[in-house]
């Protein structure tokens, strides 16, 4: 067995010993910085990002989706929905429920926070690593989301109209001419002679 030789503290995470320089605390815990990550998504914590849950280690968004009231935004705030129903988190979703469209009412403090750009679907911050653009906007990966089916969009994929976005077949049926081309994508015109 090796010696502990500075006493060093237990890394809550590997069970390492953590040295001063490579040193996190949190609620009485040490963790390697290389260590602090969110159990289920692995994103790197810090103070305002971090959830803690007993022993375990959280990023807000997962520890929402596990722990949090169901089908009220998932931990995310007040007044914030978010279309990831957390099925890898072992979470059960009742289908039915139509996707709410964005609160074009948004102010322009969730548009930029922290000198990020607001997500148009959630009003969050919307950071490098996770960011989606369309319609000329920056998209959580997990909001970029058609707002009438929930189906997960790609900027290819997309029809935007009053600033929500949605799959080219709900945009068809809901925007694009009556008795005409119905799942054809937007635009798209059948001429029955």
């Amino acid at each position: 067995r090796m010696p502990n030789w500075g006493g060093g503290k237990k890394c809550g995470v590997c069970q390492k010993a953590v040295y001063f320089a490579e040193e996190v605390q949190c609620e009485g815990s040490s963790f390697h910085k290389s260590c602090f990550l969110c159990m289920v998504c692995k994103k790197n914590l810090d103070s305002t990002t971090v959830a803690v849950h007993g022993e375990e280690i959280y990023c807000k968004s997962c520890y929402g989706k596990k722990y949090g009231p169901k089908g009220y935004g998932y931990g995310q705030g007040a007044g914030t929905l978010s279309t990831d129903k957390g099925e890898s988190l072992g979470i059960k979703y009742e289908e039915g429920q139509p996707h709410r469209p964005t609160n074009p009412n948004a102010t322009r403090m969730a548009q930029k926070v922290g000198g990020s750009d607001g997500c148009p679907r959630c009003g969050q911050a919307v950071y490098a690593a996770e960011k989606v653009i369309g319609a000329g906007k920056s998209w959580h990966k997990a909001c970029f989301r058609c707002a009438k089916c929930g189906k997960s969009l790609e900027s290819t994929t997309l029809a935007d109209k009053d600033g929500e976005i949605y799959c080219k077949g709900c945009y068809a049926k809901n925007f694009g001419p009556k008795g005409f081309g119905f799942g054809q994508g937007a635009g798209a015109l059948i001429h029955s002679q």
